[in-house]
């Protein structure tokens, strides 16, 4: 497929891009050449490949999903907020950010 120099500005136009003569030339060379590998990549016998989702053969580990409720959630709550910057009357304290 040959992308001309004229597809390149009506392109750029449409995508309120601006783009000159000289740019043009250069651009639809460089995207002749990706979709050249394109059809390269595309003309390759792969009808004995078998899919892989990871070229590595890693499995991933799982645990069981399941929601795990603490005894006390209120400790649970003033644990965490030790360890905060800022609390009050169990609320995080940020600092302002709009005036």
């Amino acid at each position: 497929m040959t992308i001309t120099p004229e597809q390149i500005a009506i392109t750029a136009g449409l995508a309120k891009l601006k783009i000159d003569g000289d740019e043009a030339i250069e651009v639809a060379k460089r995207i002749g050449a990706i979709l050249e590998l394109v059809d390269q990549m595309q003309a390759v016998d792969t009808s004995n490949v078998e899919p892989m989702a990871n070229s590595l053969d890693a499995v991933q580990r799982l645990r069981v999903d399941a929601a795990i409720q603490p005894e006390n959630p209120i400790d649970v709550r003033d644990t965490l907020q030790q360890i905060a910057p800022a609390t009050e009357d169990g609320l995080y304290l940020v600092p302002k950010v709009i005036d």
